[in-house]
């Protein structure tokens, strides 16, 4: 183990030339630089957000879901029957043809009794809409929280203005203890969300978000732990700013606020290219390449913190044209499109037996081949996060 931790914790690697850990391990008194096993302490921290989370869905998000008649719903229990249930479980939620016509041969039912005792199975495991206002709204308070505690802490630092202060005497810059928490927080709340992912609305993405969460926290302690904590300050506030419409809008369309819900999607979107199209790469980028570079030079880990930088700059143009597309359908029908990322269901489909080759080509149908009906859209959620996220780094 000592001989593992001698190599993860190579100087060469994290530090620049000349530099050694045992430098910054016995600070001036008074004053105190990032140390790896700070990041420890958002754990249990990570686990008080999860309970605060629990309190908050409960007693605060769902008294708001019930003033706005957002009520939790009764979903139609299907008839238990174990062939149908075992099919479901190993085999497929969505029977095709073939099997549809071996199970009603099996069970001497009619077709469309097959089909309806999937829909409504199906239909026990959906979420309703009052859990998904309840988590939003958890989100949404969560991030503008954050985004405000960050801009009120970095409108007083001046690497808020000047960027070349996030290198200027660099690794030898002292943790003030608003910083610190600003990161501890982040992180415990990245955690939180590894936690409670588990427990969340599943949706289809769930593997590239649970990836999304991880890379988040991996990045988080990377620059915690060879104190890029300054210019690591930035990358945070710049992707929280966008982060908290996205969930606003996601409300207002789970409140049935249409014209609201398009307006700040077309809001966020806005944001969104700003801050991660325009600032990101202007300005902190910039910072991160050429500022660092001119003042303390590259060596390992600057190559690495850069290289993912790009990477995440590369996802931001790919979750970009996806919302921009979701933008434009907002202006052209009045409305935005359903939320890529849930499981739920067409209302038609629900309401009829007709199969679903003939339900989409259907003209007394408003649902298109790639799912976008004309009933209440849902608020596009990208975040892979775009949400957001991440999001998120």
């Amino acid at each position: 183990m000592a001989a593992l931790s001698a190599w993860f914790w190579n100087e060469r690697f994290w530090l620049p030339h000349n530099v050694t850990w045992a430098d910054l391990a016995d600070p001036a008194p008074g004053t105190e630089y990032p140390k790896a096993g700070h990041l420890l302490s958002a754990l249990p921290l990570a686990v008080g957000i999860f309970i605060v989370r629990i309190f908050f869905e409960r007693f605060i998000a769902g008294r708001c879901a019930h003033r706005l008649h957002i009520q939790a719903g009764v979903v139609r229990r299907s008839q238990p029957n174990a062939v149908l249930e075992k099919v479901f479980t190993s085999i497929t939620k969505s029977p095709d043809s073939r099997h549809l016509d071996g199970l009603s041969k099996q069970l001497d039912w009619e077709v469309r009794k097959v089909q309806r005792w999937f829909r409504q199975r199906r239909n026990q495991d959906k979420p309703s809409t009052h859990a998904k206002f309840c988590e939003s709204m958890w989100r949404f308070t969560f991030y503008l929280c954050i985004f405000t505690y960050g801009i009120q802490f970095l409108w007083q630092c001046p690497w808020m203005w000047n960027t070349r202060h996030c290198w200027y005497n660099y690794p030898y810059q002292v943790l003030t203890p608003g910083l610190y928490h600003y990161y501890v927080t982040e992180l415990a709340f990245y955690w939180s969300l590894m936690f409670s992912q588990f427990t969340d609305i599943k949706r289809k993405d769930f593997l590239i978000m649970f990836i999304h969460h991880l890379a988040t926290i991996s990045l988080i302690s990377f620059s915690y732990a060879n104190n890029m904590l300054r210019v690591g300050s930035l990358v945070m506030c710049v992707h929280d700013a966008s982060d908290f419409l996205l969930e606003a809008a996601k409300l207002t369309n789970y409140a049935k606020s249409q014209r609201l819900c398009d307006f700040l999607f077309i809001v966020f979107s806005v944001a969104f290219f700003i801050t991660r199209l325009v600032i990101f790469p202007i300005w902190i980028i910039n910072s991160t390449f050429y500022e660092s570079w001119a003042i303390i030079g590259p060596y390992p880990s600057w190559w690495l913190f850069n290289s993912l930088l790009l990477v995440l700059q590369v996802l931001h143009v790919i979750w970009f044209y996806l919302i921009s597309r979701i933008a434009i359908k907002a202006m052209l029908r009045g409305k935005v499109c359903n939320d890529v990322r849930s499981d739920i269901e067409s209302s038609s489909e629900e309401e009829t037996d007709v199969p679903k080759e003939q339900l989409k080509a259907s003209p007394l149908t408003s649902t298109s081949p790639k799912g976008e009906n004309g009933t209440n859209g849902t608020c596009a959620t990208i975040k892979a996060r775009a949400q957001n996220h991440s999001s998120s780094w």
